[in-house]
């Protein structure tokens, strides 16, 4: 973790809990808040338009090289939005008969194929944490192809959540909440179709994002919870009757705003974590130059800082002459 943290600043919006950021074409914010609204921010000005308002919770987002923008929304589905027009269709609703109420987050390759995650099939948005605590892993990761066809690509993950595409889109990485970490699926090459673990964490990971340079970014919402892993070690009935406790009684994340990078062979590069209270349970993050964007569900606010590049050569150059 670094010990010296790069000054933010917090970008302020007509609205809570924007849970993933990403970018357009022209360089603005793209966020969802939890009354529905998709908003575009200017990073500079801070001035904010709304373009859309789902009829669910707005949760992962894209946007495509024709401008428009996938939208990750639970209960719809995933969707796709033409903000010239305000037109949305649903791409995916369900996959063999099940509905998948809690579509997660999303990424889209060049040749149009789109990745999509599936938190879980038994809950929405509104009951994440009775997911996570019950300890019943019925995420995945899905793919739609252009002709519309869906495949499962994962199964059986304890709440899968943020994606990243590789630049070369010869892999991409998801992250498994439940169990702080990320994997990596195969999509060319000869390992075609495998997985493998690309990072253990030290906290819950949620949207992911991959920069210009090939950096996999990850927000972490809040660092591992010991009473949580002993819950996940109870009897199913057990954990049950601890989700239905009044919320006080049960675990709760540290507030802190976290946020990690690592490189293509899954070393750290990056690792910022503020424990100060202002920002806190960061759920989406994006690089565009050498500024680092964090949303957060908590919070009506955008944290951006600078990253300190000379700062990061200097040390290299140091590290190689040891």
């Amino acid at each position: 973790m670094s010990a010296v943290l790069p000054n933010r600043r917090l970008i302020l919006i007509p609205g809570e809990g924007p849970e993933d950021i990403v970018i357009d074409r022209e360089g603005r914010l793209i966020i969802g808040v939890n009354d529905g609204r998709i908003l575009r921010v200017d990073p500079f000005t801070g001035t904010t338009l709304e373009i859309f308002k789902t009829k669910g919770r707005p949760l992962g987002l894209e946007v495509l090289p024709s401008g428009n923008i996938l939208i990750c929304d639970s209960p719809e589905g995933l969707l796709e939005l033409d903000p010239t027009n305000g037109r949305v269709r649903t791409l995916v609703h369900e996959f063999e008969g099940q509905a998948l109420p809690f579509c997660s987050n999303v990424v889209a390759s060049n040749d149009g194929t789109i990745y999509f995650s599936s938190s879980t099939t038994r809950y929405t948005i509104n009951h994440w944490r009775k997911d996570i605590a019950e300890n019943i892993p019925t995420g995945a990761l899905f793919c739609r192809y252009p002709d519309g066809r869906v495949e499962q690509l994962i199964n059986g993950l304890l709440f899968a959540n943020g994606l990243a595409l590789a630049k070369d889109e010869s892999w991409i990485v998801v992250a498994e909440t439940g169990r702080y970490r990320l994997h990596r699926f195969w999509l060319k090459g000869p390992r075609a179709g495998s997985t493998e673990i690309f990072a253990d964490l030290p906290g819950f990971p949620d949207n992911c994002s991959i920069s210009a340079d090939g950096l996999v970014w990850v927000a972490i919402a809040a660092p591992r919870t010991p009473s949580l892993e002993k819950i996940h070690r109870m009897p199913l009935l057990a954990r049950k009757i601890i989700v239905r406790l009044p919320l006080v009684l049960q675990p709760q994340p540290q507030q802190v705003a976290w946020v990690m990078a690592f490189n293509g062979d899954g070393t750290l590069v990056h690792d910022y974590c503020w424990r100060d209270g202002e920002y806190s349970f960061g759920t989406g993050v994006c690089q565009l130059g050498d500024t680092v964007y964090m949303s957060s569900l908590a919070e009506r606010s955008i944290l951006s800082f600078e990253l300190p590049a000379k700062c990061f050569q200097k040390i290299a150059v140091e590290d190689t002459s040891e």
